[in-house]
């Protein structure tokens, strides 16, 4: 038991921090994982002595350590670099929040000028651009 509690130890998942010259510390982060498997059987016999009866059993177990990305944290801010070739869909996502938020800040800035452009002209053009910035006919 002593032996898992120094696997499951949290320097397994993010390693020892490495300093670079330039004074950014990156931490391997890993992946780990444990599968433990136990069996066993005894057959009854009508014979009352225990030496007779059939015995069956068996054990397995195995432990997997992955490295999954390198935490990057520098002068220019903290980057994950994953190590999968796979697209990150979180990583994206954090990515484009601020387009995000920009796009509906100015969409809601549109809207607010269009409503008041449509009180004077009743929205007469036959091209006119809707608050996703789709043009309509």
């Amino acid at each position: 038991m002593e032996n898992l509690k120094q696997m499951v130890d949290v320097n397994t998942i993010i390693g020892e921090p490495v300093e670079t010259p330039d004074g950014s510390v990156i931490l391997p982060i890993s992946k780990v994982g444990f599968g433990f498997a136990a069996g066993g059987s005894e057959f009854d016999t009508t014979e009352p002595s225990a030496i007779n009866h059939p015995f069956g059993g068996g054990s397995g177990g195995g432990v997997s350590i992955t490295p999954v990305a390198f935490l990057v944290v520098g002068k220019q801010g903290i980057r994950s670099i994953p190590l999968e070739n796979t697209t990150h869909l979180y990583d994206r996502i954090l990515e484009s929040i601020p387009q995000f938020v920009d796009k509906i800040g100015s969409m809601i800035g549109n809207k607010g000028q269009q409503s008041g452009n449509n009180n004077s002209d009743n929205n007469n053009s036959s091209n006119s651009e809707d608050h996703f910035g789709i043009l309509q006919n």
